[in-house]
């Protein structure tokens, strides 16, 4: 079992009008870009430090009435994470995509997708396998 701390570090929310969901959001928390937004991909944070980051994300799919919201637990032993949540009922989501991506997806017990994200600051690709 893992000795690290999971906590949920983001809601991601799918979105089709970007721009308009940005600000939206902005507007309705009172949080600001954690980074310069990306085409498409935003992290917002509370200037508090008290509440999760919402994320949003554009996406190509049009319109989606099903995943539309996932969490990313945030956590320094994913590999850990990933093993218990398994352990748990968790399904790892086989993903293509660059290699030093810092997140695995994975679905819960009834099939909802969340991610868990590589907070290690140090980590040499900033991700990790999944075995």
């Amino acid at each position: 079992m893992s000795d690290a701390s999971v906590r949920i570090g983001s809601i991601v929310i799918d979105c089709d009008d970007f721009p308009r969901m940005m600000a939206f959001w902005k507007g309705a928390l009172h949080y600001e870009p954690r980074n310069p937004p990306q085409p498409g991909w935003v992290v917002l944070s509370d200037p508090t430090g008290r509440g999760p980051n919402v994320s949003l994300n554009r996406t190509g799919e049009g319109h989606l009435e099903e995943y539309r919201l996932h969490l990313d637990l945030y956590t320094a032993d994913p590999v850990g994470e990933l093993r218990r949540l398994t352990e748990l009922g968790g399904r790892w989501v086989p993903t293509e995509g660059r290699p030093e991506r810092d997140f695995e997806m994975m679905r819960d017990p009834d099939g909802n997708l969340f991610c868990i994200i590589d907070t290690r600051p140090d980590s040499p690709q900033r991700g990790f396998p999944p075995g």
